[in-house]
């Protein structure tokens, strides 16, 4: 059975962060990170404790980095997982987009949406 991927409005993605003051990112990037390791298939892939390394000073570092691992495993162009982590310690909204505008894709391909 294929990993179902929810299709997520950027928009309303963007609002819900400033409605909640950016707690919405946290809850998104748990989401995702499940669906990633629903995709990949990784058993080893602990979204879990990824996201509550985010509140430890270095543990975001680990967080971001197999955040980065893992999309790289499942990305449509093999996005290089250095890039995508440098980025995220750069400019997180990057990442963000790339991450979330690939899954859509890989959801409306899912339910069959022609774009």
């Amino acid at each position: 059975m294929a990993a179902y991927i929810k299709h997520r409005n950027m928009f309303v993605q963007v609002l819900l962060t400033i409605i909640t003051l950016g707690i919405y990112t946290i809850y998104w990037f748990y989401q995702i990170s499940m669906e990633m390791k629903n995709i990949a298939n990784d058993t080893n892939a602990s979204p879990a404790l990824w996201t509550v390394l985010l509140f430890i000073p270095f543990g975001a570092f680990y967080s971001y980095y197999k955040f980065s691992e893992l999309y790289e495993q499942i990305s449509s162009e093999k996005f290089n997982r250095w890039l995508l982590f440098v980025l995220y310690l750069v400019f997180s909204p990057a990442v963000w987009f790339i991450v979330q505008t690939d899954l859509n894709r890989r959801a409306d391909f899912q339910r069959g949406v022609v774009v």
